[in-house]
Formats: structure tokens, C-alpha cells, sequence
């Protein structure tokens, strides 16, 4: 009995070391959407980095501007040069936390609903930003989900008076990224 006993904490001690506590990817997706009467603007950045640190809930996004691809070249042109400056300002980022952490089984399928708090930066601008997310956890894969609004005057985006109704004073953000687990 004492040998099953011993070799049943043993196993549960080898289970839970190997367990990754941190996830890392360099393919995640955000895209955005600036809808309006007068056009539809939507672009796609399928190379943004993010890490999560499963044992606290802390995560970060980095994501570059250039990287954005618009249906037509022009738009992402004026993009990069006269709206997010991307030479100036090259990329954006988010430093958070899931409000909720421990409402998260890493180990356990399923799905899970949180709120993701910290700072978002984007065109040399930080502010505080605050958004649902759904994580989900299948087969030892995890995902997360994520999408929420910006304003583009919060973060000192110049819209020209020529174009101002074509470009929509808040755009929809949403992000969506496979973690694997990180190594050294």
C-alpha cells in the first residue's frame, strides 16, 4: 500500500511539473473594422505575438503596423503613413491581465468566459482597456478569443476633415490566437 501511495504522489508530482504554465505564439490574428455609410475599411495581422502566463493570468500582445494587409493597397498606404504613422509609432501592444484567473482549468476541457484588463498602446498613446474574451481549452490545445471596440480619437489618430465620414470614430477589434507552450 505505502509503495501505490508513494508512487501515486510521484506521478501527480511529475504531472503537475510538466504541466507548461506558459503559452506563446507568433501567429496570432487581429483584424479590425472601420464601418461607416460611406465605406468599409477592414484589415488582417495574422503575425502578432502574444504570451500567457497560465499560473498569474498575465498577457501580452505585440503586434506590427506594417503588418496589416488591406483589400486594396492604397488604403493600407494611407494607413501606415497618414493615420498610424507606422514609421514613427511601429507597432502596437497590450500588457494585461485576466481579471479572473483561476475561473480558467488549463488542465480541463472547456470553455471559458473572462475579462482581460491592462494597457493597450497604439500610435505612442497608452490607455487602460478592458474586454471579455473566451478561452478555450481542447485536447491540452489552448485559444483564446477576443473582441471589443476602439475610438480612434483615444489614441490621437488624425482623421482629415476630406475623409472624416469615411472612417469610423470607433473600430471594431477583434483577436484570435493558438497558444502553444513556451520553452526555453
Amino acid at each position: 500500500m505505502k509503495k501505490v501511495l508513494l508512487f501515486t504522489v510521484l506521478a501527480l508530482g511529475l504531472t503537475t511539473s510538466s504541466y507548461a504554465q506558459k503559452f506563446f505564439t507568433r501567429t496570432g490574428h487581429i483584424s479590425f473594422l472601420s464601418d461607416t455609410p460611406m465605406e468599409r475599411i477592414e484589415a488582417h495581422n495574422k503575425t502578432v505575438t502574444s504570451v500567457l502566463d497560465a499560473a498569474t493570468g498575465r498577457l501580452e500582445f505585440a503586434a506590427l503596423i506594417k503588418a496589416f494587409q488591406f483589400e486594396k493597397a492604397l488604403m493600407q498606404e494611407h494607413f501606415n503613413e497618414n493615420y498610424m504613422e507606422s514609421t514613427t509609432y511601429p507597432k502596437a501592444t497590450f500588457k494585461g491581465q485576466i481579471v479572473n484567473p483561476t475561473s480558467v482549468n488549463y488542465t480541463r476541457d472547456g470553455q471559458y468566459q473572462v475579462q482581460v484588463s491592462g494597457q493597450l498602446t497604439m500610435h505612442g498613446v497608452t490607455k487602460e482597456v478592458t474586454a471579455p474574451a473566451l478561452i478555450k481549452v481542447q485536447a491540452g490545445k489552448i485559444s483564446a478569443t477576443s473582441t471589443f471596440k476602439v475610438a480612434v480619437a483615444d489614441y490621437n489618430i488624425a482623421v482629415p476633415a476630406l475623409v472624416r465620414d469615411n472612417i469610423a470614430k470607433t473600430v471594431d477589434i477583434k483577436i484570435a490566437v493558438d497558444y502553444q507552450p513556451y520553452t526555453n
